[in-house]
């Protein structure tokens, strides 16, 4: 299945969720991620169940430290 993460087409299993599309991008902490599926907010408690669908688009964001 085709989905956008921030713009860029990404291959990920049928059926995959959102925990499982991070792991396929290699994203293996959660920490400071904040995750809108066409422009809806996901919960980090939903990601797990969260069925992505065929050309959704991500916008993912990582928080990061500085000043």
């Amino acid at each position: 299945m085709n989905i956008y993460v921030n713009n860029k087409l990404h291959e990920v299993p049928g059926q995959a969720n959102i925990a499982a599309m991070l792991e396929t991008l290699n994203i293996t902490s959660q920490k400071g991620i904040a995750i809108a599926i066409n422009n809806n907010v996901v919960p980090a408690a939903e990601w797990k169940t969260y069925a992505l669908q065929n050309d959704d688009k991500i916008t993912l964001i990582k928080a990061t430290q500085g000043g």
